[in-house]
């Protein structure tokens, strides 16, 4: 399932809210912002100095032609003069600039760390419900591309914004004052830009909202295609992979094109409405110059000033992208920020205290989609002690790796308690209760690392001789024995360069390093043979004695001596009893011991009946 952020907009407030949530995330680096604020003020009151002194020169030089006792010298030293103090103004406006495009750069790329931690801390505490719904491509392109374009809108939105403010808000009171109709001129053609800038805004959102949702769909095929690249080579799909992955980027580049065409567009008839207010200015200015009511300066400096502003308005487009690019993406990365874990610590839960390992479920309901949905577990109770053993079977979907998940509070009952030793275990703390209660899957997850690290992950501080011990029982030291580098052998993407069954001895040393309270065994014995399993049980004896062991397993061999045994069938017990019990009721575990014998017996037997046919 996609996830998508329309159900929070309103939380998250409008685009406004949005912008000013991007500023008040830069205003933490206060220092960095001023000094950037400031040196692009600076930068523009020298900018907007040079129509003044070019005013002033070019009125100084017509004066000394019309005085009859000038000199070259004269003239030269004011050409100097003037050219001296246009150097200095350009010098000084770059070195500026440079600060402020400098420290621009500063604050966005800060602001952009604070949000990556934030993003990635928010994902490490969100509940299961929500990484059941949320594909992997999805969020790495939020953490990503849509941090990116909210990083981008320090340097390429509120830096520009405040130098274009200064630019057009000085430079109007400049030139206003000078020649009230010239300065009108000179601005005539703001309010259309700015109006242009507002259609452009809103077309650019909806484009830059298609088009980050398109990039989700791409980082979402791209995970399935490099987490399914053996089954995609095995089953020679490439081709397919290409055309699927090219239509989206096709898609994508479709969306890209319009937004450019978009901001082109709107830039050229900005562009084009600048224009013609300077041509009106010369015009204007050039018949007030006739009529001996202006000066060949004051008209230079009019068109000095338009000049300095024709790359602000053709840096107009860039601005409008930028505020719509924010306001897109910041909706989507806060969209994520914003949630709240339904599972978590409640306010005064204390620290998980064991005594016993008592387990206890009573009258437990769950649905993983909520009320209306149909119990995933329903009225199921029972209880296992330390030094005890449950075993738990059932058919695919019947709720067993459901009860795994609740104890350790990966979601929350329904109706009914779960207790460890009479404490609730949503009043306790998730740190302290994950701790104690630790459950090795049937599909364990492997990290790249090296293999001591992956045993060690629960404490990475432990002594080598904790690591070899824990591999040991696991029954994987021989084979980490048989590799060059041994425990620092660096483990594959996902554990590929391992079978199924050693991931699960590595997940099994992993956990039992750790002396839980609690013990599950959620089927992760499956990929190991039936003597390796053997050797791993009898090893385990000593170990289980100190905590409370469920075995969730669709292999009765796995259960034979568990202290008790649950069948579960559409998440309810419908039966219960010791392996000798059950099988003596004749029901539903004896219908599947009888199965699972007459399947071995086959198999033990198919390579004689083969033979036989041959003769």
């Amino acid at each position: 399932m996609t996830f998508s952020s329309a159900n929070l907009d309103r939380r998250i407030g409008n685009d406004a809210q949005i912008l000013w949530r991007i500023v008040r995330l830069c205003l933490r680096h206060r220092g960095r912002v001023a000094i950037a604020v400031g040196a692009t003020l600076v930068a523009a009151l020298f900018q907007l100095a040079v129509p003044q002194l070019l005013g002033s020169a070019v009125d100084g030089a017509l004066g000394l032609l019309d005085t009859e006792n000038a000199t070259a010298t004269a003239a030269r030293a004011a050409l100097f003069q003037t050219a001296a103090l246009l150097l200095g103004a350009s010098i000084l406006r770059g070195l500026f600039t440079l600060i402020h495009n400098y420290m621009g750069e500063a604050v966005g790329h800060r602001m952009a760390y604070d949000l990556r931690l934030a993003f990635y801390d928010k994902l490490q505490s969100l509940s299961f419900s929500f990484h059941d719904q949320v594909h992997t491509g999805e969020l790495i392109t939020r953490g990503m591309l849509d941090l990116e374009g909210v990083r981008m809108f320090v340097s390429t939105g509120l830096v520009r914004l405040v130098l274009l403010t200064v630019l057009i808000g000085v430079g109007a009171y400049l030139l206003l004052s000078t020649d009230l109709l010239l300065g009108a001129l000179s601005l005539s053609f703001v309010p259309f830009v700015a109006w242009r800038s507002a259609v452009a805004r809103l077309k650019l959102r909806a484009l830059w909202l298609a088009l980050q949702e398109r990039m989700g769909v791409i980082g979402r095929i791209m995970d399935e295609n490099l987490t399914g690249i053996r089954v995609v080579r095995a089953f020679g799909a490439e081709n397919y992979e290409l055309a699927k992955y090219g239509e989206a980027a096709d898609a994508a580049m479709e969306l890209a094109d319009k937004r450019i065409k978009t901001r082109v567009a709107s830039t050229t008839i900005m562009t084009f409405a600048f224009f013609i207010a300077m041509g009106l200015v010369l015009w204007v200015g050039g018949l007030r110059v006739l009529e001996g009511r202006l000066t060949v300066g004051d008209l230079t400096e009019f068109l000095a000033f338009m000049t300095i502003l024709q790359l602000p308005v053709r840096q107009l487009g860039l601005l409008v992208n930028s505020f719509a690019r924010a306001s897109t993406t910041g909706r989507r990365l806060f969209a994520v920020l914003d949630l709240e874990p339904t599972i978590a610590d409640r306010p005064g839960a204390k620290p998980l205290e064991i005594k016993d390992s008592h387990v206890r479920y009573e009258n437990v309901s769950f649905a993983y989609g909520g009320a209306d949905s149909p119990p995933a577990l329903h009225g199921v109770s029972f209880d296992v002690r330390r030094g005890k053993s449950l075993g738990i079977v059932g058919p695919p979907g019947s709720g067993k790796s459901t009860i795994a998940h609740l104890l350790t509070r990966f979601y929350d009952v329904s109706d009914g308690v779960i207790t460890i030793d009479g404490q609730d275990v949503r009043d306790v703390t998730l740190e302290s209760l994950r701790r104690q209660v630790l459950t090795v899957p049937q599909d364990p997850f492997l990290f790249t690392t090296s293999l001591e690290n992956n045993i060690a992950y629960g404490d990475p501080w432990a002594e080598d001789e904790s690591i070899t011990n824990a591999a040991s029982l696991a029954q994987i030291d021989t084979f980490i024995g048989t590799l060059p580098e041994g425990y620092g052998t660096l483990v594959g993407e996902r554990g590929v360069s391992l079978s199924g069954g050693q991931k699960q001895r590595i997940a099994i040393a992993r956990t039992a390093m750790l002396q839980p309270a609690v013990l599950i065994l959620d089927d992760s014995t499956a990929a190991i043979d039936a003597g390796t399993e053997q050797q791993i049980r009898e090893l385990l004896k000593a170990p289980m004695q100190t905590c409370a062991t469920i075995f969730i397993s669709h292999r009765l061999g796995t259960l034979l001596h568990a202290d008790e045994i649950i069948f579960l069938e559409g998440g309810r017990i419908v039966e219960r009893g010791t392996h000798e019990s059950l099988v003596a009721q004749g029901g539903r575990y004896a219908e599947l011991h009888a199965l699972q014998n007459q399947l071995a017996d086959d198999f033990d037997s198919g390579p004689s009946d083969m033979q036989g046919a041959a003769q």
